[in-house]
């Protein structure tokens, strides 16, 4: 059953003003799960994990549901195919993290408590069995950092409950440290590079052409804010656009690129399938 229009209007206007302000959002149907914005991706078709929360392995020219969807342009917000997805949805998401947020998901009584002997007092919003607490900053989601404790931020979504009362506060380090899990070396998987046309030889004139784009591309990719897949994808088909017939890049740039994507919490997996899918939109 589809909601009453005024709530459905709420949800729209609510998604419009988020957006306003510098906060991605997005809508979520009956049990938190989100929409696709894409028809190519409906009914979870590319392969996304259950019930859509996570991205799948999906080629569309950028990302089209879980948080990798929310977004503050307003035009995808009204139109295309989030069309229907106003009609049903239950409530508004949003990506904090795409808003330099996050939020301490505090799922019970108990839960309330750890955090109130333990972390800062910063704005909080109720919800439905426990809190949520925000703080101005972004950093590494995490569920189940404690017992009824989930982090929500980079690469995650949380509903939109409402402003919430209090100030915001800096993210406090107590918070960082419940996600940090043991370093793993960043390692770029393996591919071949491109072989080189024309006889083997660039067509650029100096070197300092090609380490200028490959500056650019990580700083475009360190800069993204939102929608940091379509960011990744778009930077990669730019560079090969550039560079990948004439066999300049070496795997040292590459690692370069995959490095500043994986920076802004892109998987390895992510990374070689926005190489691999860009590469093969050139043809290469």
């Amino acid at each position: 059953m589809t909601q009453p229009t005024d709530i459905r209007g709420e949800h729209l206007r609510t998604a419009l003003s988020l957006a306003a302000s510098g906060v991605p959002a997005m809508p979520l149907r009956a049990g938190k799960a989100p929409f696709g914005n894409c028809r190519r991706c409906a009914d979870n078709a590319c392969g996304g994990r259950p019930n859509m929360k996570t991205p799948g392995p999906c080629t569309c020219p950028a990302p089209c549901h879980a948080w990798a969807a929310a977004t503050t342009d307003p035009d995808v917000i009204r139109s295309g195919p989030w069309r229907h997805a106003w009609l049903a949805a239950s409530t508004v998401a949003y990506h904090p993290g795409g808003a330099g947020l996050t939020v301490v998901d505090l799922d019970n009584a108990d839960a309330i408590e750890w955090a109130r002997e333990n972390l800062p007092t910063t704005r909080t919003v109720p919800t439905t069995r426990g809190e949520h607490w925000l703080y101005r900053g972004a950093t590494t989601s995490a569920n189940g950092v404690r017992r009824g404790v989930d982090i929500k931020s980079t690469m995650a979504y949380a509903r939109w409950l409402g402003p919430g009362s209090g100030t915001m506060t800096e993210l406090p380090d107590a918070v960082r440290t419940l996600t940090v899990k043991a370093p793993t070396a960043v390692r770029p998987v393996p591919f071949a590079v491109p072989a080189p046309t024309g006889g083997g030889e660039c067509r650029h004139r100096t070197p300092a052409f090609l380490e200028r784009g490959i500056a650019m591309a990580e700083q475009r990719i360190t800069e993204a804010r939102e929608a940091v897949h379509a960011t990744v994808y778009r930077t990669f088909l730019a560079v090969l656009s550039t560079h990948g017939r004439c066999g300049c890049l070496t795997e040292t740039h590459i690692a370069r690129l995959f490095a500043a994507a994986q920076a802004k919490g892109e998987t390895v997996r992510h990374c070689t399938d926005a190489w691999a899918n860009a590469r093969t939109r050139l043809g290469l």
